[in-house]
């Protein structure tokens, strides 16, 4: 291999990086645009249906996008934490544990906004401002979480001496040294 060059392998596959720069640009369309019109219900609901397919592709995708792969347990993402704070988190190939406690709460906020936006429009519920207050706090949530997850890429990119960002652009890494973990399991 030629000097300066690193060896790279694929981490992230083609339907995993289109679900998330499609929800990302969604989202932040959403939360710029929010006018409660037909566009914002469309995009809403279309985010939504992204979020569905990557639950999905969760289960029957490649491996490294399986959540057998990188969802970790509670006693992995405890030890994670530790690490973190002591200043020796582990370099992972797929996400930590805290980032995919992050991704799988943040799909959870697009999800549960889909259903208030939802409620919201139902006959049942004209005139109840619970389910427009309830869908804007919900928003306001992803809106910390989104920011707090922009940060932490960079962050832990710089941390480990690799762009995340690019990395969810082209789907590879530098390949394992040794000091990687491959999941969070725990």
């Amino acid at each position: 291999m030629p000097a300066g060059t690193q060896a790279t392998v694929r981490v992230w596959d083609a339907v995993v990086r289109f679900t998330h720069w499609s929800v990302a640009a969604l989202v932040l369309w959403e939360l710029v645009e929010n006018s409660g019109g037909p566009l914002h219900r469309t995009l809403g609901y279309a985010t939504a249906g992204l979020v569905l397919l990557r639950l999905l592709w969760g289960f029957v995708g490649s491996p490294p996008a399986r959540f057998s792969a990188w969802l970790p347990s509670p006693s992995g993402a405890l030890a994670y934490s530790r690490a973190l704070l002591a200043g020796r988190a582990p370099r992972y190939l797929s996400h930590t544990p805290l980032g995919a406690l992050m991704m799988v709460t943040m799909w959870t906020l697009i999800l549960a906004l889909a259903a208030t936006g939802w409620l919201s429009r139902l006959d049942a519920f004209w005139g109840e401002d619970w389910p427009v207050d309830l869908h804007a706090a919900l928003a306001d949530c992803l809106m910390v979480l989104v920011g707090v997850h922009v940060v932490a890429a960079i962050v832990m990119g710089r941390m480990h001496g690799e762009n995340l960002v690019a990395a969810m652009i082209h789907g590879r890494k530098r390949a394992d040294d040794g000091s990687s973990r491959t999941t969070p399991r725990g």
